[in-house]
């Protein structure tokens, strides 16, 4: 099974957080949520859901995780200000690890300029982000690119983004 990262701070989008990390779990897939610092709480932009810290960034390698989840909302927005996730992002995808990003999850990816020529899809207010960061952006629920990425849109479309990354972390 794998051990996937979840990059996740306050004002993430909650259900895009708790119905794929419950999902991967009750696939037998072992989670581990990372932020700055480890014991910390973050809560939820929409229903107040609260997520207890596990690691924090500075304890952590890419090397240690099979995969990469980045929930949506505000969180990625948040986390991409500071270099040490764009740089834990930008390894999986170098390593050619599984990603899964959904709604303004991608945000991380495009600081990290690893979008290039790559199938994309997020929230409509990133679109062009998207586009300007290379990628061919496609207005679909899920995308799956190489075998390696898999992006969603909207909370509406994570029975599609939980299928398509259960495909590849198996």
């Amino acid at each position: 099974m794998a051990k996937v990262a979840v990059v996740v701070t306050n004002l993430f989008e909650d259900s895009e957080y708790t119905e794929p990390v419950n999902a991967f779990k009750e696939a037998g897939h072992e989670i581990v949520n990372i932020e700055k610092e480890a014991g910390t709480v973050v809560e939820g932009k929409s229903e107040g859901e609260k997520v207890t810290i596990d690691k924090g960034i500075d304890e952590i390698a890419s090397k240690d995780f099979d995969a990469l989840l980045i929930p949506g909302g505000f969180s990625p927005d948040i986390l991409r200000g500071d270099e040490r996730f764009v740089a834990f992002t930008k390894e999986f995808m170098d390593d050619k690890k599984p990603v899964m990003a959904i709604c303004h999850g991608p945000q991380l990816l495009i600081t990290a300029e690893v979008l290039k020529d790559r199938d994309v899809t997020g929230y409509k207010s990133i679109h062009v982000d998207i586009k300007n960061a290379g990628a061919k952006l496609h207005d679909k629920e899920v995308v799956v690119c190489g075998g390696q990425l898999v992006t969603s849109r909207t909370p509406d479309d994570i029975p599609a983004f939980i299928r398509e990354s259960l495909q590849l972390l198996k």
